[in-house]
């Protein structure tokens, strides 16, 4: 039966359940959905947009497990629906469908489990699913076929249609190039993999795994000592690996961005954490590339090219969505995303008027046999979405363990949906080419929150003392016949389908094998094992399925309950069929006009250029993505004292004692490949090095490895696929002669979009790099904010060896061309000389400031080093420069990086400059004038600071207008400049551990205790626990399944700390049914009675800690209105470093800290608070220093961000205090102090509550 439930919003909550409920249940439900009303017909007239029948959501499965953990059983799935004022009102057909009436049969899907069909005729299946097979693999088949003596069953079929497909076996990487009549001797992935076999420098693992390793220093591990139950945390130490990975979710993302993107963040994180026997990731990446948004009238380059009608979505909601989904699902996984990149582009050569016939704009089709230029249309209609990021493991579990007869194989996390089907093999031809029925079904399903389960468990079981995994696989392409046919490959494998969780009941046989239902990890662990790892998994509430066992027969096979086999094949029946793939094609020469320019016009262009996505301002993207989460974050995007995104690298460290990292960046030059592809890879490689560069490296570029992203229109139009060989060959060439390796990466080499009337648009040729490696020190890395010191010069050192030209670059792009002449590094022995010398100056610590040469150019390199300030600017002379031409000085793209160096340590830098050979130019020194003034043969140009910034700043306000609600953007863009930190320390704080009596190196318990609280979606525990431990705490891990079968009761701790995360996703409200498992579950309420009842406690709520405490009334229990949090007034996440005032206030906490001002993180979506009564009838412990957005994020009444109970005992805030304990996780800390302090006053915080617990329990 279905009832349906009326919330104060007017959306309707339709719950389906087994049984008629009780009046009690039913109360239950209203409380959980807000104060919801019953609906007392089961047919509700009016229309409503909500989910697909068929679909689902992520959203209905975190509610069902809410009412369970409240004690509700019976209950199937619970959706949403929205009413609207008719049919015609906009809705998102790839999620949602529109409803007319609400009725019993609003889940019925009419579909029954379509029974195993045998294949009588292959070619007709292939195309009918869009398997992609090639004639030669159905041949393989037929073969198979006859060895088997049957025809073979659609499972078989359509599995290895996925196993073997271009995604899954990048056969093209791995096939034979024919280039103008001549075989060439290497394939792409020989080429790939030379760069390994000529520099393996730190790699151990390479080519093999989900991810690359490569060795690592020795760090702490700090983790619970047992994580079956509740324990305390313990350091020891660990060698350590790292790891580095990039994939791309392209096609998913063109298709519906939002999951797209979301589930290619998460198939990331998987991998980082599916390598070995398990793995940790710890940051990620991302990159967005797209066809031009179109977000304002005035922009010219926009203009040249007609609007085609979107296949599925436009390019600006792909990029807000796409964008939204990975943060989205970084942000509830707790990965912090700290590098990222954006490109919109789109060319044609030739004369654009031609194209414009009267209204009607076409695209004119571009095919194999006319490979002139002029009818090539290139754009990211093909969007590339890439997510990477860097990790680490410990050197015991960094190999897979061979498989032995008698393995469990276990699956851990989320249940079989009708997902993804056929991902693989659509995501290998080019969009548009099958029906939108097929395209649909690779439509995507985020649940991150369930990710985080999973993750959990194989983070405890790498964490402890011996790991029982032999093997770990992550569930992608292909589901569950790709990971576990990998798991078992050495000795084959029986599943048992009756023991895998099937969500959706219409699955038929193929569809459970094959689905690409995400969040699942499948792992083979040893048989004695599988209690403890079960005892590990319930405790994290990961579902675990034993789901079969290794064999050793080398034969693959799931059996259904009947017994009967959907899929029975010979292992190397699967794998060992690829036919070689053969790549015929031949040189083509494409030529691109030079943009032509006056000097008069430099202001117009500088104008233009800043406006372009790659180049302008990036707000939009990190004030919505969560940069502080691990509290391992050195080094994100946002710098100096106005937080503008204007980083080179991302940073993390490896431990809580802020000295061995990991630094990743990226590189890409799309736009100079078209012209010249070698260049183009010479280009990404560079740009990732010159972004790399400022954080010291342990050993140099030895420490370097790269990703190598392939994303290229292979077979589009003739000379593409040679262009891919030139590309691969020269990127090859160039790290072979920097003696750097390419351990990893990924292609994806069907490029195009194909549109309903024939016509085509390609992307261009793109190779995206990243970059990773050991950092020896995370305190030293370099900002490219400029410090306003007249005692201080400028030098540009190049690192091209090479003229300075305007192909390829953003120049050109704003004039509407691409230019034959592109720049390139001429000498790639040099080009290594001035890394390592500028990698010297770093470690020496004489850079004060430093910035690398990419898009924009050397005047977009000097404007942002200026635009985090609020005050001063630089004189810059040009005169040294030996080209004349002033646009080419400062618009040219030739890799190069600008320094500043204090004039006390000048002649030191330039004698290790000149002792090593490199060349440096001194162009300039700040002034206290706010602009940019630029002298060049006795001509003067004048940029004011300000004003470029706000033009810089605009094209990331037209974005923000889409995604922040109640003119939060408008907000933004007006106060981001009028609102710097404005920090204030008391003058007793000395930034000394000494100050307070404690110390890192403390590997023994105080006998001081606290616990940290975690509910599943809990991700921010570990900085949490390691801040009450630094201050003195032994800190216990409680989860709440210990509280709620009584495991723990809290009786020998004297505080409790509710951690930050997403509980349950934030389902029904932030913290809602984390509170309803204290509520409804007598021992869990029991056990929180007792501790707030005593008088020796204290507590402590962050974020969704703080969401939790205001739920449960914990603040001000006295008062009958209860305070509340409400969504953030933008009704987004908001992820930010903020300063907050701390008024003078009476709480254990912090009323040593009153009168301090102090920056500190945020990052959260419900962070409003809501206070029903005066600010007076509040302890009131801290305030937003500024009241305006986003100064204060989330528009709290009277600026609040955190409240105390009167008696100053238990406290709860929003922002996080725990992220900001030390000086290298701050987002800005005053320069004075950087580096004398080893920490901040948040520390002072945590003493406090030890040495009043010290007190209490003294007597």
């Amino acid at each position: 039966m279905i009832l349906f439930f009326r919330t104060p919003s007017k959306s309707v909550i339709a719950v389906e359940c087994d049984h008629e409920l009780t009046q009690a249940d039913s109360d239950k439900l209203c409380w959980l959905f807000g104060e919801a009303t019953p609906e007392s017909e089961d047919n509700l007239k009016g229309h409503f947009v909500g989910p697909r029948r068929e679909m689902i959501t992520p959203w209905s499965t975190n509610a069902v497990e809410i009412t369970q953990n409240m004690g509700l059983n019976g209950i199937i799935r619970i959706e949403e629906y929205f009413p609207v004022k008719d049919e015609n009102a906009d809705y998102d057909p790839m999620l949602q469908r529109m409803y007319k009436g609400l009725d019993q049969n609003v889940f019925t899907t009419n579909r029954q489990p379509e029974p195993i069909v045998h294949i009588d005729d292959l070619e007709a299946y292939n195309e009918k699913e869009g398997l992609a097979l090639s004639k030669e693999e159905m041949d393989y088949l037929k073969k198979v076929e006859k060895d088997l003596g049957r025809p073979l069953t659609d499972s078989e079929v359509f599995g290895f249609a996925q196993i073997n497909s271009e995604h899954c076996r990048h056969k093209i990487f791995g096939g034979t190039f024919i280039i103008d009549g001549v075989e060439q001797e290497s394939s792409l992935f020989q080429m790939i993999k030379k760069t390994t076999q000529e520099n393996p420098n730190k790699i151990i693992s390479a080519y093999k795994d989900n991810v690359a390793f490569a060795e690592g220093p020795v760090i702490e591990q700090f983790a619970p000592a047992d994580h079956s139950k509740p324990d305390f945390f313990e350091v020891k130490d660990i060698k350590s690996v790292i790891s580095l990975k990039a994939e791309t979710h392209n096609f998913p993302t063109t298709v519906e961005p939002f999951n797209g993107a979301s589930t290619g963040t998460g198939g990331e994180i998987r991998d980082r954490m599916g390598g070995g026997k398990g793995s940790w990731p710890i940051a990620g990446t991302a990159v967005y590339m797209t066809s031009y948004p179109r977000t304002d009238e005035e922009r010219p380059w926009e203009e040249m090219l007609p609007v085609r009608k979107w296949l599925y979505q436009t390019p600006e909601q792909i990029l807000i969505k796409a964008s939204n989904g990975a943060s989205d699902f970084g942000n509830k996984f707790g990965q912090p995303l700290i590098c990222g990149s954006v490109l919109t582009f789109e060319h044609q050569e030739g004369d654009k008027e031609t194209r414009r016939q009267g209204d009607k704009e076409s695209l004119v089709d571009s095919s194999t046999e006319t490979p002139s230029t002029e009818e090539t249309f290139y754009g990211y209609d093909k969007v590339i979405m890439l997510a990477g990021g860097v990790g680490y493991g410990t050197q015991r579990d960094c190999l897979k363990g061979a498989p032995e007869a008698g393995n469990k194989v276990v699956v851990i996390g989320g249940d079989n949906y009708r997902i993804g089907l056929g991902g693989g093999s659509v995501s290998s031809v080019d969009t548009g080419r099958y029906s939108s029925g097929i395209e649909l079904n690779a439509v995507q399903r985020a649940n991150a929150e369930m990710q985080k389960r999973a993750y959990n468990v194989v983070r405890a079981l790498c964490e402890e003392e011996t790991n029982p995994v032999v093997s770990i696989h992550d569930h992608g392409s292909a589901g569950h016949v790709n990971c576990l046919s990998e798991l078992v490959e050495e000795c084959g494998g029986l599943i048992d389908m009756s023991k895998l969780p099937i969500g959706d009941k219409t699955l038929s046989a193929k569809e459970i094998i094959a689905n690409e239902s995400q969040e699942r990890m499948g792992l083979l662990i040893r048989e004695e094992a599988i209690e403890h790892v079960r005892k590990v998994a319930e405790r994290e509430r990961a579902p675990m399925y034993v789901v079969g066992e290794t064999t050793g027969d080398h034969r693959f096979a799931f059996q259904q309950a009947d017994g009967v086999r959907p899929f029975d094949l010979a292992v190397e029946q699967m794998f060992g069929s690829s036919p070689k793939t053969y790549m015929v094609d031949k040189t083509v020469e494409r030529h691109y006009e030079m943009p032509t320019y006056e000097l008069s016009k430099l202001h117009e262009y500088l104008t233009n250029v800043l406006q372009l996505e790659a180049v302008a301002c990036k707000d939009w993207l990190t004030n919505k993505v969560d940069r502080s989460v691990t509290g391992k974050i050195a080094r994100q995007q946002c710098q100096g004292e106005l937080q503008l995104p204007l980083s080179d690298c991302g940073v993390v460290a490896l431990d809580y004692r802020g000295e061995k990292g990991i630094a990743t960046s990226l590189g890409h030059a799309p736009q100079a490949a078209l012209a010249d592809p070698a260049a183009g890879s010479i280009l990404s490689v560079s740009e990732a090095l010159t972004n790399l560069v400022w954080a010291p490296l342990a050993e140099g570029l030895d420490s370097v490895s790269l990703s190598a992203n392939w994303m290229w229109p292979c077979r589009s139009q003739e000379g593409e696929d040679a262009r891919l060989y030139t590309a691969v060959k020269a990127l090859s060439d160039f790290c072979c002669a920097l003696q750097i390796n390419v351990p990893t990466g990924k292609d994806s080499l069907s490029m195009t979009q194909k549109y309903p009337d024939g016509s085509k648009v390609i992307a261009p040729g793109t190779v995206i790099v990243s970059a990773g490696g050991e950092v020896s020190d995370v305190k030293k890395v370099v900002s490219p904010v400029l410090v306003n010191d007249e005692k201080s010069t400028l030098y540009h050192i190049d690192f091209s060896f090479d003229n300075l030209k305007l192909g390829g670059s953003a120049f050109a792009q704003s004039l509407g061309k691409v230019g034959d002449e592109v720049p390139c590094v001429q000498d790639a022995e040099y080009f290594r000389d001035a890394f390592l010398t500028v990698q010297k100056l770093v470690d020496k610590g004489l850079i004060l400031a430093g910035h690398d040469i990419s898009a924009g150019g050397l005047i977009t390199t000097l404007l942002e080093m200026c635009f985090a300030n609020v005050e001063g600017g630089m004189e810059i002379n040009l005169d040294k420069m030996k080209e004349q031409d002033l646009i080419k000085i400062l618009f040219a793209e030739n890799p190069g990086v600008v320094i500043q160096v204090s004039n006390k340590h000048k002649e030191e830098v330039k004698k290790i400059l000149e002792d090593a050979g490199v060349g440096y130019i001194n162009i300039g020194k700040p002034t206290d004038e706010r602009h940019i003034l630029v002298s060049k043969d006795g001509a003067t140009y004048q940029f004011g600071v300000d004003h470029m910034r706000d033009v810089w700043y605009s094209s990331s306000y037209l974005l923000d207008r889409k995604q922040s609600m109640n003119g939060c953007a408008k907000k933004r863009f007006e106060n981001y400049k009028m609102q710097p930190l404005d920090l204030a320390f008391l003058p007793e704080f000395k930034g000394k551990l000494s100050q307070y009596g404690i110390s890192p190196d403390r590997r023994t318990p105080t006998g001081i205790r606290a616990a940290i609280i975690r509910e599943k979606g809990t991700n921010g525990e570990r900085e949490m626990a390691y801040s009450l431990y630094l201050a003195g705490f032994d800190v216990k891990d409680v989860t709440m399944t210990d509280l709620i079968s009584g495991r723990e009761t809290l009786e020998d701790v004297n505080m409790v700390v509710y951690c930050g995360g997403f509980s349950n996703s934030d389902v029904l409200g932030s913290a809602k049914g984390w509170a309803g498992a204290f509520l409804f579950n007598p021992k869990a309420k029991e056990a929180l009675d007792k501790f707030y009842a005593r008088e020796d406690t204290l507590s402590l709520g962050v974020c969704n800690g703080c969401q939790l405490m205001m739920e449960l009334g914990l603040i001000t229990p006295d008062h009958e209105k209860k305070g509340k949090m409400l969504h953030n007034d933008s009704h987004k996440f908001e992820s930010t470093f903020v300063g907050v005032t701390i008024p003078t206030n009476r709480s254990v906490m912090f009323g040593s800290l009153s009168g301090s001002k102090l920056g500190i993180w945020v990052a959260h979506g419900e962070g409003k608070f809501s206070l029903p009564y005066d600010e007076e009838k509040y302890n009131v412990v801290a305030k937003y220093t500024y009241d305006e957005y986003p100064g204060n994020p989330n528009g709290s009444d009277y600026s609040v961000a955190g409240v105390a109970s009167a008696d100053g005992r238990h406290l709860a805030i929003m922002p996080h205090l725990e992220r900001s304990i030390f000086p290298w996780q701050n987002g800005y800390y005053p320069q004075e102090r950087l580096h004398s302090d080893q920490v901040t006053p948040w520390i002072e915080a945590f003493v406090n509550a030890r040495k009043w617990v010290e007190e209490k329990t003294r007597k």
